[in-house]
């Protein structure tokens, strides 16, 4: 692969900033999100718990699991500038999808959910044209 190297010798990753700015934003709303669930703070309400659960800390880890966790490992690639960047945004974006998907059913539709898919759908557009020109 070819490396971006501009006038002044420096190499540069394309979408580099923007992906580790997405990601981090992305990664610091999850974490929210989860903290919020797991301490019964502006939660949706209980009977739209799963599977007869009393309280939403399994959710707060699994959005711990799905989102802010894949994110931050993908911004800290893209800071890095590691060529696992790539990957490493196709799936935080990919299990962004799969929770977004699992949370339709119990918690129904929101203007959040849109935003976050249009998130998702924009990161494997750079990660994949990032790749495409050499990161």
């Amino acid at each position: 692969m070819s490396e971006f190297l501009w006038g002044d010798g420096i190499m540069r990753r394309p979408y580099r900033r923007s992906i580790v700015a997405v990601e981090g934003f992305m990664a610091m709303a999850g974490a929210i999100g989860a903290a919020q669930l797991i301490a019964g703070v502006a939660t949706p309400p209980r009977d739209s718990l799963p599977f007869g659960w009393s309280d939403w800390t399994l959710p707060g880890l699994w959005l711990i699991a799905t989102v802010a966790v894949p994110s931050l490992v993908a911004s800290v690639a893209a800071l890095r500038g590691s060529r696992l960047m790539p990957p490493a945004v196709l799936a935080a974006s990919g299990l962004l999808g799969v929770e977004l998907l699992v949370q339709i059913p119990y918690v129904g539709l929101s203007w959040l959910q849109l935003v976050c898919g249009l998130v998702a759908v924009t990161m494997v557009a750079a990660a994949l044209r990032a790749r495409s020109r050499g990161w």
